[in-house]
């Protein structure tokens, strides 16, 4: 007699999101050993990928915790440069693969421990907080590494914040942050199968921080902080836990970006406020709260202006009218009033920071 497989309605969620990410690859890798894809869209899909896992780390934060966040970018920027400076120091010491691995663990790890330390001053107070200390921090971190000149020689580490020549280093020395030329000659060790790997693995940690005893701590936090208190939940600690993790998986983004791209720069086009308002709107059109709906925005949306470009100028017109069509279904009834608190707090987050 045949036993029977029971897998629970949390179970079958996660293994359908699974599902759609691996046949999505399938499909996507079959277009590209076929030929059937052009360069150029070939180009776009390490990006997808890597906005897909912000996404991810911001829905999170927002979705999950509850708090708003407009300085993933800034995450993503910290994982991108500790992860790029550990590869160039280490080619040809360390073999390729390992040598990523490790990249990885670095950029993760100080995405970790920034996003420690900016929340904590604010996680322990109510109210739009962390939007506004999330947007500073993402526009001072990019700012500071613009400016910055770093190189290493035999006496040692060199950092200036006024140009090239004030490092005074030994002419065999390496120059490992050039200022507004950024970092150059770090390793294409990404592709889009390890951002797809790494994007699988987000949604692992993700979906199962989500489904245990402190993911619903978390949650219960979120749907009234007084309530929790109440039971004997340490609030700061389970918030500093998600929001820690959130930033983890930012930088894990930031190392995929850092380590597909010829030169790495710190500015507005890569993380910027508007980048970091962008993933937000991934999060927000794929619903906040749902992890696959953020893949699944993220990759759509960041793909539809590139796949319209033959339409010319109603592209734009096109891809609005999409967003707008997804807002409508996304708001489904008895959605509505707990989203409304929520874009109150996005537009007095970006007024007081634009104050």
């Amino acid at each position: 007699m045949k036993k029977k497989i029971n897998i629970s309605k949390t179970s079958s969620q996660r293994l359908i999101t699974y599902g759609m990410v691996i046949a999505a690859w399938i499909i996507l890798e079959i277009f590209l050993h076929t030929g059937l894809m052009s360069s150029h869209l070939e180009g776009l899909l390490v990006p997808m990928a890597y906005y897909a896992i912000v996404a991810v780390g911001l829905n999170l934060c927002v979705g999950i915790l509850g708090e708003l966040s407009l300085g993933h970018a800034g995450f993503m920027c910290v994982g991108a440069f500790s992860s790029a400076l550990f590869s160039l120091l280490t080619v040809g010491k360390i073999p390729d693969g390992l040598r990523f691995i490790l990249a990885l663990f670095v950029g993760v790890l100080f995405s970790a421990l920034v996003g420690f330390l900016v929340g904590i001053p604010v996680l322990r107070l109510n109210g739009d907080y962390l939007a506004i200390v999330t947007l500073a921090f993402g526009e001072i971190i990019k700012n500071i590494i613009n400016a910055l000149y770093l190189g290493v020689d035999s006496k040692g580490v060199h950092v200036s914040f006024e140009s090239l020549m004030a490092l005074n280093m030994e002419p065999e020395g390496t120059v490992l942050i050039n200022g507004a030329m950024g970092v150059t000659g770090t390793p294409h060790d990404a592709n889009f199968t390890i951002a797809v790997i790494l994007l699988l693995f987000a949604l692992v940690i993700v979906q199962n921080f989500i489904d245990s005893k402190d993911g619903r701590a978390v949650m219960s936090i979120r749907d009234n902080r007084i309530a929790a208190e109440s039971i004997g939940i340490p609030v700061t600690s389970y918030k500093m836990l998600a929001f820690t993790i959130s930033a983890a998986v930012a930088g894990m983004a930031g190392v995929v970006f850092s380590h597909n791209i010829a030169t790495l720069q710190s500015t507005s086009q890569y993380f910027g406020y508007n980048v970091s308002i962008m993933i937000l709107v991934y999060v927000v059109l794929g619903g906040i709260g749902s992890i696959r709906g953020s893949v699944i925005a993220a990759s759509v949306l960041y793909l539809l202006p590139e796949l319209l470009r033959g339409l010319n100028k109603y592209r734009m017109l096109i891809y609005s009218v999409v967003l707008i069509a997804v807002m409508i279904v996304n708001w489904a009834p008895g959605v509505i009033e707990k989203r409304t608190e929520f874009f109150d707090r996005i537009r007095k987050g970006i007024k007081n920071g634009a104050a």
